[in-house]
């Protein structure tokens, strides 16, 4: 699965969170609402998610191995640093 697309939804100047994000694979799937965000000078990504009733964010949807993450994460972070 390739990643056709990034396109920065929103920036944020203050606080943890740097940006929204949707991205676009394969110019088939398109992902809304990943998080970039900024904690103790790494920056990483979170996935979409919701609350549940007790409180708890559960991810709606998320990469199923760390090789696919770290590539969907390098491409976000190489996009939002240039």
């Amino acid at each position: 699965m390739n990643i056709t697309q990034i396109v920065i939804r929103k920036q944020f100047t203050e606080g943890p969170l740097k940006a929204i994000f949707s991205v676009t694979f394969d110019d088939e799937l398109v992902l809304h609402d990943v998080k970039l965000v900024e904690n103790k000078d790494k920056k990483l990504i979170v996935m979409p998610n919701r609350k549940d009733n007790e409180g708890k964010y559960i991810d709606i949807a998320h990469p199923i191995n760390s090789k696919f993450r770290n590539k969907l994460e390098q491409q976000i972070l190489k996009y939002y640093l240039s």
